[in-house]
C-alpha cells in the first residue's frame, strides 16, 4: 500500500526594502531592489478534534517517510492525494501504479547499495583471472577444492551438504559445521547461485562459490547480516544426494 504525504508549512513573513540614494550633485535615478511580498503566517484552523487528528496524521506520515522521499516530487504527490480524496480517477492504471512503485523501489535500493555493488563487481572482475577460478554464463564463479565421484543432483533432487558462508570482508554469516548438522534442502529451493552450483558438483565434492548479488540475495539482502548487493562466498561440501522418487 502506497503512502503519501501532505505537507502543511508554517512560513515566516518577511518584507525587505532596500534603497540606494544618489548624492545631491548629479541628478541620478534612485535604484531599488525588489521588495519581497509578505507571506501569510496563518496556521491551519484546528477547530475540532477531527481537524487536530487530521493535522497529526499528516505530520506523522511526513515524518515517517521524509527520509525516504529522495527525488520524489512532493507537489505531484500532494496533487495525487487531493485528487484521490476528491474521488477522481487516477491518471495511471492500477497495473501501472504497481509496476512504477516496484521500479522506483528497486532503483532506490540500488542507490543505497551502490558502494557494496561496486566493491563486489571490482572483486569478481579480478577474481575471475585467478588460477583455478571458473566462471559460468550466469556470472557464478567457483573453484573445485575436492572433486567427488558420486552422482550429480538435478534441480528436482534434494541435496545434503555442509557449508560456510562469508562476505567479502571475511565476515562469516553462517556455518553448518559449527551447528554439527548438514543442511538438507531441495536444490531448487535455494538462492540461484546455489541451485546452479550444486548441479555442477558430484557427491563427495567440495567447491568454493563466489556468488554475485543477482544470484544471491539481490538488492534486498538478508538483514541484518547480509547487506543488499553483497557478493557471497560459500564453501560447500556435497555430502549426499537424494534423487527424486
Amino acid at each position: 500500500m502506497m503512502k503519501y504525504v501532505l505537507t502543511i508549512g508554517l512560513l515566516t513573513a518577511g518584507s525587505v526594502s532596500l534603497f540606494a540614494q544618489a548624492k545631491p550633485k548629479p541628478k541620478t535615478a534612485t535604484v531599488k531592489k525588489p521588495v519581497t511580498a509578505p507571506v501569510s503566517t496563518t496556521a491551519p484552523a484546528l477547530k475540532t478534534l477531527a481537524d487536530s487528528a487530521s493535522y497529526a496524521i499528516g505530520v506523522n506520515i511526513a515524518q515517517s517517510i521524509k527520509k525516504d522521499i529522495g527525488d520524489l516530487n512532493t507537489n505531484v504527490m500532494m496533487d495525487a492525494m487531493k485528487a484521490t480524496f476528491g474521488g477522481k480517477k487516477p491518471v495511471l492504471s492500477d497495473e501501472t501504479l504497481t509496476s512504477v512503485m516496484m521500479a522506483y523501489s528497486e532503483k532506490a535500493k540500488e542507490a543505497q547499495s551502490q558502494a557494496t555493488i561496486n566493491a563486489g563487481r571490482t572483486f569478481l572482475e579480478k577474481n575471475k583471472t585467478q588460477p583455478g577460478v571458473k566462471t559460468t554464463a550466469s556470472g557464478l564463479q567457483y573453484i573445485v577444492l575436492t572433486e567427488g565421484t558420486g552422482v550429480k543432483p538435478a534441480a528436482e533432487d534434494t541435496a545434503i551438504c555442509h557449508y560456510k558462508g562469508s562476505l567479502l570482508d571475511s565476515t562469516e554469516f553462517d556455518n553448518s559445521y559449527d551447528r554439527g548438522e548438514p543442511l538438507t534442502i531441495p536444490v531448487s529451493a535455494v538462492i540461484k547461485g546455489w541451485t546452479e552450483g550444486l548441479q555442477l558438483m558430484n557427491k563427495g565434492s567440495k567447491y568454493k562459490f563466489f556468488i554475485p548479488y543477482e544470484l544471491g540475495y539481490g538488492l534486498r539482502g538478508a538483514p541484518p547480516t547480509i547487506p543488499g548487493g553483497s557478493v557471497l562466498i560459500f564453501e560447500v561440501e556435497l555430502v549426499d544426494v537424494k534423487k527424486k522418487g
